[in-house]
């Protein structure tokens, strides 16, 4: 969990507290820098005999190097660490797809909708795909709209 002060900035995380000092959980997505290599060597195991990721982040903390980024309304993070975790992951995923018509987790359509691709490296992208209810997705609705809107 990850406590912030008035100005959003964490000042504080731990790892799983009897007494949450905020309702910020930290779902489990990082990016480290280097320097993650010589905090990870100094670490060691916890009372459950693991190395926590929970220790390196309070390691940036201390160093005041620690940016956490709060996910906007319509962001929602799924455990998948059991079996039953894991279908209703899926569930939820297929759920929200087929009702809102797009594809959750597309790199193809990311990497285009934020000019890392072009139009003709999508489309070349594409054409090389398998024929699959995935490249038809990127076909008929990210290649054809962005077409459309070509015009």
């Amino acid at each position: 969990m990850v406590e912030f002060d008035a100005h959003g900035k964490a000042v504080s995380i731990e790892e799983k507290p009897k007494s949450p000092k905020s309702n910020y959980a930290v779902p489990g997505l990082y990016i480290f820098d280097n320097t993650v290599v010589g905090i990870t060597k100094n670490l060691q195991p916890s009372a459950r005999g693991e190395l926590e990721i929970t220790a390196v982040n309070v390691e940036y903390l201390k160093r005041g190097q620690l940016r956490v980024q709060r996910l906007a309304r319509g962001f929602a993070w799924l455990d998948a660490g059991t079996s039953s975790s894991l279908h209703e992951a899926s569930a939820y995923v297929q759920t929200i797809e087929k009702r809102a018509g797009i594809k959750i987790g597309c790199p193809e359509e990311a990497a285009f909708r934020q000019s890392f691709v072009s139009l003709a490296q999508l489309e070349k992208i594409v054409v090389a795909m398998p024929n699959c209810e995935y490249r038809a997705y990127l076909e008929n609705e990210v290649v054809a709209e962005a077409k459309r809107l070509q015009k």
